[in-house]
């Protein structure tokens, strides 16, 4: 496996890990809506405390799917696009490879028909 593809292996894994989490992907979303928020206003949203939104927004920024930065005393959070885009051309190119098997699954059924209709007698 080249470096390139580790690391962009390393980048998935991370954010799935990450994504399996409910909260988190709710989090995603209310960022991806919002554009960028804080935690206590995240928090407020969710059934969770801001403790935990704040774990949560850990773990997303380790993965690279947000960023905080702070603006005065707060720190917002913001989505970060870059790790799920490699995360979905990882997924694209999976389901492509998947669609040619299956592709070549039907060639190869409608070839052994044919042959099995074209040599059984009337």
């Amino acid at each position: 496996m080249t470096e390139e593809r580790s690391g962009a292996a390393e980048v998935v894994d991370s954010v799935l890990g990450a994504l399996a989490d409910p909260t988190r992907r709710r989090l995603l979303d209310l960022l991806a809506a919002e554009g960028e928020a804080t935690a206590t206003t995240l928090a407020e949203r969710l059934p969770v405390s801001r403790q935990a939104v704040v774990k949560h927004l850990a773990v997303l920024d380790a993965a690279g799917l947000v960023s905080g930065g702070r603006v005065g005393r707060e720190v917002r959070y913001a989505v970060r696009p870059a790790a799920l885009d490699t995360t979905a051309r990882w997924m694209a190119s999976l389901a492509a490879d998947w669609d040619r098997r299956l592709a070549n699954i039907k060639r190869v059924a409608e070839e052994a028909e044919r042959d099995s209709s074209t040599t059984r007698p009337d």
